[in-house]
């Protein structure tokens, strides 16, 4: 690494490394040559992070800067004969690039000034996993950030979400990974920028702020540099007619670790029961009706008629278009309704209410221990399905939702039915 040891420059925030940096999976990389020729052999891009090529020229040396022009610092400056630079930072920055030739007789020549400007120009942004809450608590920034760069957005995202957002967003080009790396235009791609929850990032060099203190959905904004206001994604259901006449309400109870479950044994049941009394029909959407691992199973509750399966996610949105108020947990279904305009009765005590969309009926208990999702103490374990890092193996594990009763929930649901 060359560093300038000036009063502009007191610190680096860039490397002299190979134009790929190892990325963690499962991006796809980008092109080994920045993509943006600037002449004399100079090339640069934004794609992971500012990137710029120096080659080699006989006699002198270049002095390259990096500037962050929002916060009107010098990140980077330095002089070098050759080189790689990369930024240390990964997320949205507004960088300006310059680059001079210093000759050996000390003369200076301007070869390239370059501020950041996506307008008209390709920008990826990739979203790498298929989990259902995540994406689309991810896709409305992806829109706000197309809309505010003017940039030719391509989203990479898992394929069963574009039939629900391509006609909500024809602004953007929506791809997979495996067709996105089979395009001509990643040798075209000016900037990148990878959406992800980054739970070991602690010099914040994937995302500006760590995303337990913002929320899930919200890192997506810090990421790309847009407004983190909350929105729901727009979804476009080709069928979106009525499923049955009588009146119903959607639950799903089913989640991926033992934390994200309603851990009150007789919870579900009672809500099934209060919701009959009213004369609903209680319709369960989860896509299996028992889950879990080991010796810990987790069974479609009692009453509940089963509407589960793996089926399309356009079929599931039709059941919470029209039902009258979905009840779930911090889980996929919960985030699908939120993009739906269903009311939602969201129980969870392991993540902060922070962390998911706001709803009137966010149901967690102060009294228990909570939020431990939320702590950057605790590393979440997924491959621990019964991870509960504060009281693993005490008669206190779980108890972030085992002591949120019934009758709370009751409650809450008695008053979004007549919101």
């Amino acid at each position: 690494m060359s560093t300038d040891s000036s009063a502009n420059a007191p610190t680096s925030e860039a490397q002299t490394a190979p134009a790929a940096s190892p990325m963690p999976n499962p991006y796809v990389l980008p092109p080994d040559l920045p993509t943006n020729d600037a002449g004399q052999g100079i090339h640069f891009d934004f794609n992971w992070g500012a990137r710029v090529l120096l080659p080699k020229k006989t006699g002198g040396r270049w002095r390259a800067t990096l500037t962050d022009l929002d916060n009107s610092t010098i990140i980077f400056q330095g002089e070098l004969e050759e080189g790689h630079l990369s930024s240390t930072k990964k997320f949205f920055i507004r960088f300006a690039v310059d680059v001079q030739r210093i000759a050996d007789d000390g003369t200076e020549t301007v070869v390239l000034h370059h501020e950041f400007d996506a307008r008209g120009k390709i920008v990826l942004v990739q979203l790498p996993v298929g989990t259902l809450g995540d994406t689309l608590g991810w896709f409305p920034y992806v829109a706000r950030f197309a809309a505010k760069s003017g940039a030719r957005v391509i989203c990479s995202l898992a394929g069963v979400f574009i039939p629900l957002f391509a006609k909500a967003y024809p602004e953007i080009e929506l791809t997979t990974r495996e067709e996105l790396e089979k395009s001509p235009l990643r040798s075209q791609i000016y900037a990148t920028y990878n959406i992800g929850l980054f739970f070991d990032d602690t010099d914040n060099i994937h995302q500006p702020c760590d995303f337990r203190y913002v929320g899930l959905h919200r890192t997506a904004g810090y990421i790309l540099g847009v407004d983190p206001t909350e929105e729901p994604p727009k979804i476009v259901i080709e069928d979106d007619t009525r499923p049955i006449e009588e009146p119903y309400v959607c639950i799903a109870t089913q989640a991926s670790a033992q934390c994200k479950y309603w851990n009150n044994p007789g919870g579900w049941l009672g809500v099934i029961a209060y919701l009959k009394k009213r004369g609903y029909r209680v319709i369960c959407i989860d896509q299996k009706p028992y889950s879990g691992a080991g010796i810990v199973w987790n069974q479609i509750p009692h009453g509940a008629e089963d509407e589960t399966g793996n089926r399309p996610l356009s079929e599931r949105a039709r059941w919470l278009k029209h039902a009258d108020l979905f009840i779930g947990l911090s889980s996929g279904l919960t985030w699908l309704a939120w993009a739906t305009g269903t009311k939602s009765i969201l129980i969870s005590g392991f993540t902060h209410p922070n962390n998911e969309f706001h709803t009137p009926w966010r149901v967690i208990s102060w009294h228990a221990c909570n939020s431990c999702w939320n702590d950057p103490r605790h590393m979440f374990d997924h491959n621990n399905f019964l991870w509960c890092p504060r009281h693993a193996n005490t008669d206190r594990q779980f108890e972030c939702s085992k002591l949120i009763s019934t009758d709370v929930v009751t409650k809450n649901i008695a008053l979004a039915l007549e919101a």
